[in-house]
């Protein structure tokens, strides 16, 4: 059967992958494309429905993107959202003109249209996001007003015959209240979607489809631990079983006792019938490391070196027909092979093959997931939960949280310390549940403890100590571009505080980091 496609077409803002990740809660498939897509190519892929994303630009404006007029002709529904919705009316014979007063934030919606197929089981007075400075002053012929704002006379307008929507704010935020609502109204209201797309189907088939791609051939993947390579991995041994082999390479720089958890999994003794190779290069990465305090200087030698450890294992396994990937759609998204937002990044799993490996063709098995699909993928495989909820950890790993060179006792410091600190966070979190039936307001989305570089007179008894500062990071966040620190209660701070100086030798101090990202970043190097 194939599945239903809803495409959002991105025209450079900030959330068309939030907008694509909001339709998939619906359980309706999503792709993102480029305003530059040729309609022929629309028309072939028959999508239920199209959403237009917001951007930076003003409709009106010579050079600004722009799509169509065939496009609104289809006979297939268009929701447009903030400059989908000026471009919609623009386009179609309304008016656009720069507001006398710009909205930006928490504004109040007043839906005019109660039985709009857009505002079912929406309040009548609600909560919207809005960030523009444009505005819709006059809707094209055929489209009726459905709400309003104080400063917006055309917050939304449809042409319901049409199946055409122009909403002017943002409802795929969390911040427009019954936004969810809406964009479930358009999916599966007004496009008419099932809502079938579910992961339990998502492993089945793709379990099925890696059987009929890889056949007899052998396949390689480069296991790191992370999320993304072991669903991978795991979706990829419950297809082939031991024509798969993963070659894990344990860098000396992972969290405390991660190493022989991920060997616990997918080793000889694990859940998963694979080939697993896991190479111990603690003692090579600390000599390359020797003297190294430059932030970028470490990541590439840690980089580099993965590569060298990793060309050497595939050497010794010879010829492969498959080299797999945890390529996911962000990672595509991103590298500016979806859509059209600015590149955010050169992803190492695209676009850049390992000329060192002998195989015949690339498998990436999630590329058409979001992170948290990712992990319901993983649920669905029997992944430990600890596996699949592990926090954010970066590929260089220990080596951009230990400020300055990187040596053995270290990454032993920063190890102990941070295993600490998620060890009370975590029980304090689960007291905190017990004790009020729901989640904890303070806790963070990631929490982990860095070492400075800074050294210290301290006194421990009774001698004086000359020792390392601990930094502890906890954020809030949605969606890791923007963070707050979290406010953990004082009595779990210094709780850890204590642990660590009492428990982890050469530490004698321990901050507290308050910086918001911006102007931080939530990692340290």
């Amino acid at each position: 059967m194939k599945k239903e496609l809803v495409i959002v077409i991105d025209f450079g803002g900030q959330y068309n992958q939030l907008v694509a990740r909001r339709v998939r809660e619906c359980n309706v498939y999503c792709e993102i494309y480029s305003y530059k897509t040729d309609i022929a190519k629309i028309k072939e892929m028959n999508p239920k429905g199209i959403i237009l994303t917001g951007g930076p630009n003003s409709c009106y404006e010579a050079d600004a993107p722009t799509y169509q007029k065939e496009l609104f002709e289809l006979g297939i529904p268009v929701l447009g959202l903030c400059y989908g919705a000026q471009l919609m009316m623009h386009v179609l014979g309304g008016k656009v003109e720069k507001a006398d007063v710009s909205e930006y934030g928490k504004t109040e919606l007043l839906v005019d249209k109660k039985d709009s197929a857009i505002f079912q089981n929406v309040s009548e007075k609600t909560i919207v996001w809005m960030s523009h400075t444009d505005y819709i002053s006059k809707p094209a012929p055929g489209f009726e007003i459905s709400a309003h704002t104080a400063d917006c006379p055309v917050a939304t307008a449809e042409n319901a015959d049409k199946k055409l929507y122009a909403i002017q704010f943002h409802p795929e935020v969390l911040h427009s209240v019954e936004g969810k609502t809406m964009l479930s109204n358009f999916v599966l209201g007004v496009c008419g979607c099932a809502g079938d797309w579910k992961m339990d189907a998502f492993v089945e088939n793709t379990i099925r489809e890696i059987r009929e791609k890889v056949g007899g051939g052998k396949v390689l993947l480069a296991l790191s631990g992370g999320v993304d390579s072991s669903v991978a991995a795991g979706l990829l041994s419950r297809a082939i079983g031991k024509q798969l082999t993963c070659v894990f390479v344990d860098h000396g720089l992972l969290r405390k006792d991660e190493g022989d958890e991920v060997e616990g999994v997918f080793g000889p003794n694990g859940q998963f019938d694979l080939n697993f190779i896991r190479v111990n290069a603690q003692q090579r990465y600390y000599d390359k490391l020797a003297g190294v305090s430059e932030p970028e200087a470490k990541r590439k030698i840690i980089g580099e070196e993965f590569i060298r450890i990793f060309e050497e294992e595939a050497k010794k396994i010879g010829a492969v027909d498959f080299l797999a990937q945890g390529t996911i759609y962000p990672d595509v998204v991103e590298s500016g092979l979806g859509g059209e937002s600015a590149v955010i990044k050169s992803h190492h799993n695209v676009g850049g093959l390992p000329d060192f490996v002998d195989f015949k063709e690339i498998i990436e098995p999630l590329r058409d997931l979001f992170k948290d699909e990712v992990r319901k993928a993983g649920l669905e495989l029997g992944l430990p939960e600890r596996l699949v909820f592990r926090q954010p950890f970066p590929g260089p790993g220990l080596g951009i949280r230990i400020i300055g060179e990187v040596t053995e006792e270290k990454v032993r410091i920063v190890q102990d310390a941070d295993f600490i600190y998620r060890e009370e966070i975590d029980k304090a979190a689960e007291e905190y549940k017990a004790e009020n039936g729901e989640e904890a307001p303070w806790m963070p989305n990631q929490y982990f403890a860095a070492l400075t570089n800074m050294r210290s007179v301290g006194v421990m008894g009774d001698f004086r100590t000359y020792d390392y500062a601990v930094a502890l990071r906890a954020a809030k966040t949605i969606d890791f571009m923007t963070a707050e620190a979290a406010e953990i209660p004082y009595a779990v701070l210094n709780k850890v505080m204590s642990r660590i100086i009492n428990e982890v030798k050469g530490v004698n101090r321990v901050f507290y980091d308050l910086t918001s990202k911006p102007p931080g970043t939530i990692e340290f190097e």
